[in-house]
């Protein structure tokens, strides 16, 4: 997944974490496209009919999205929050010495969740809330992050019943839901939590087309948008990260949104892949590790070693005090109509062009 760390990182927008060197040519199927709908896994998303399309600017960026029921859906299960969306273009990164506005809002969480540390709470009323449990388990095992009960914590995740399987991407302030339909199961669960702690999609990075194709003949009318590269959003041409992953539990499979159960995704060869949701794969876990390095508040860090410092790497796309930025040589860019890509830097929790 390219990560597009809610820094966490922003939307996929730009696969939030790809950071895999798993062979796609091992995880082709043998068979070409003769698979039938039936074996595809579940593609996660939050309304199981396309809802109206629009478009919508989050921290300092353009999104095509679906709106349904006053939700702001992108790439069929992400939530985009609201109170920080807007129909207009908002300014984001100022000019140095400019006044920034009173009525600036952008969202002020940085999107990582503080300590390693994510609070949670489940709805009284969701069925199975085994699945949610051992999710949590499959993450506590493999990652550097802890899961708590919440109790009276204001920024936490909430597991609720669903029309489908949804979230927002990183920490974004307050209660949080993670939306679960019955059909939802534990791998799906993983996938919303790895959006939750701000990974994105793995199938939208922007060199992805030397390693699949896209059919939009075969996607369902309304939702082609969702496969669309983060550059065809507008967001960038380059790639610094690895090759895709295609064993990323982030990935989608190759029939997602199918309108005619013929495949919307195939490799470079013509085959369809394995797509899985069973587990977070060697990437998953390295790009999610790199988020969160362990702390000194972290009980893990007693018997592993760690550092205090928060680890952006280098490559990657963080939404950091609600603007989406580009971590590169060590530096933050943004990307604006203006200036292209621009080095910025943050003061006071706003950002601002370097001169």
């Amino acid at each position: 997944m390219k990560n597009l760390k809610f820094a966490v990182l922003l939307p996929a927008l730009a696969s939030l974490i790809s950071c895999s060197k798993d062979n796609p040519e091992e995880l082709d199927n043998v068979g070409s496209t003769d698979l039938t709908e039936s074996q595809e896994i579940m593609t996660e998303f939050a309304n199981p009919n396309p809802g109206a399309s629009t478009d919508v600017y989050y921290a300092g960026q353009k999104f095509a999205v679906e709106h349904f029921n006053g939700d702001y859906i992108y790439e069929g299960d992400i939530l985009l929050p609201p109170s920080l969306i807007s129909h207009q273009e908002v300014k984001v990164v100022f000019e140095e010495g400019e006044v920034v506005p009173e009525t600036k809002s952008v969202g002020r969480t940085s999107g990582r969740w503080p300590n390693n540390t994510v609070y949670y709470a489940i709805e009284s009323s969701l069925d199975n809330k085994n699945r949610v449990y051992d999710a949590i388990k499959h993450w506590e095992a493999n990652t550097n992050i802890d899961f708590v009960e919440r109790t009276t914590q204001s920024n936490y995740i909430n597991f609720v019943t669903g029309s489908g399987c949804s979230s927002y991407v990183g920490m974004i302030g307050g209660r949080q839901n993670i939306t679960l339909s019955t059909a939802c199961s534990t791998g799906n669960t993983i996938h919303e939590i790895g959006h939750a702690i701000g990974l994105w999609h793995e199938q939208s990075r922007v060199d992805r087309n030397s390693y699949i194709t896209v059919h939009y003949d075969n996607i369902q009318s309304g939702r082609e948008y969702n496969f669309q590269t983060y550059a065809e959003q507008g967001m960038d041409g380059d790639e610094f990260t690895g090759a895709l992953d295609f064993g990323s539990i982030m990935m989608y499979g190759p029939y997602s949104f199918s309108s005619n159960g013929k495949p919307t995704i195939t490799t470079k060869s013509g085959n369809t892949y394995n797509v899985q949701r069973s587990a977070l794969s060697s990437g998953d876990k390295t790009g999610i590790n790199n988020m969160y390095p362990y702390t000194s508040t972290s009980g893990k860090e007693e018997t592993t070693g760690g550092t205090k410092e928060e680890t952006y790497v280098n490559g990657e796309y963080y939404t950091v005090y609600g603007v989406y930025l580009l971590r590169k040589n060590d530096t933050w860019f943004y990307y604006s109509r203006i200036y292209g890509w621009k080095e910025v830097f943050s003061r006071g929790g706003y950002w601002y062009y370097k001169s």
